[in-house]
């Protein structure tokens, strides 16, 4: 399996992307689009882990780009790196003042500039320490997904990417939006926690299962593990201790809460 990030570069000029590209690909999965629509196209096929939106024609095509990544909620987290047009042709294909207003964006260049001046930028971009951990998140119960979307909105580190009602539409939302952390009930309607547990850990080598559950008894625990969750956390105790479990499992680690160990 490969775990290389993935790098989607968008620009018009082979030049620039060739450069690039020679010099991201020796730590880095790199693929390139030379239009605003290919480029939609590689990012639902392809999933990359940070775009590096350089110069397109006609004007504006880049900024109407930015906007769709900005919209989409599979990609409104992504970094962005924004390049724009040199001075002498900016009429031509560069970023006007209004949209420069709107952009937003993790970092923007101007050309020319050499190719070495943007890849330690790059790799910042790309550092998981700083990266946002994408969550889902599961549960029937409409105020439960509501107070833990306001939890987590609260935390620099932490993206709430959806949600789901019952474990059907978590194994069909994990395999579309592809959540490092699936926070996930029990007891629901359709398929129960534990039923979309064992599936989505047969599905996604990515997704963690952290169990947030009102049933914290020992069977309960043990029945969640078995299955393939590797975080446990009870209802009651949910605040704190969610966050630290979701930040454990991210990184593969196992946490049970004391109330439920």
């Amino acid at each position: 399996m490969n775990t290389r990030e993935k790098v989607l570069i968008v620009d018009d000029e082979c030049t620039f992307t060739d450069d690039l590209c020679s010099a991201l690909q020796a730590k880095r999965e790199v693929i390139v689009a030379s239009t605003g629509a290919q480029a939609q196209e590689m990012a639902w096929a392809e999933r990359p882990d940070m775009v590096i939106l350089g110069t397109l024609t006609p004007r504006g095509e880049a900024f109407r780009l930015h906007q769709w990544l900005k919209q989409t909620s599979q990609f409104g987290d992504l970094p962005i790196m924004v390049i724009d047009a040199p001075p002498e042709k900016q009429l031509l294909k560069g970023w006007n003042k209004d949209e420069g207003l709107r952009l937003d964006a993790d970092d923007y260049l101007v050309k020319p500039l050499e190719i070495t001046a943007i890849l330690p930028r790059v790799e910042k971009m790309l550092d998981r320490s700083t990266r946002r951990i994408k969550v889902l998140v599961v549960d029937d119960h409409a105020i439960i997904r509501e107070g833990i979307r306001a939890l987590l909105a609260l935390q620099k580190d932490m993206h709430v990417v959806g949600e789901a009602v019952n474990g059907q539409e978590a194994l069909e939302k994990t395999l579309e939006l592809s959540p490092d952390v699936v926070v996930m009930d029990i007891v629901m309607p359709v398929m129960n926690g534990l039923e979309a547990t064992k599936r989505i850990r047969s599905k996604s080598d990515q997704a963690k299962v952290l169990m947030l559950s009102q049933y914290d008894d020992e069977e309960n625990v043990l029945a969640s593990s078995q299955a393939g969750a590797i975080g446990f956390v009870p209802k009651r105790s949910a605040g704190a201790e969610l966050l630290d479990g979701i930040r454990s499992v991210s990184q593969g680690q196992r946490f049970v809460h004391h109330a439920a160990a």
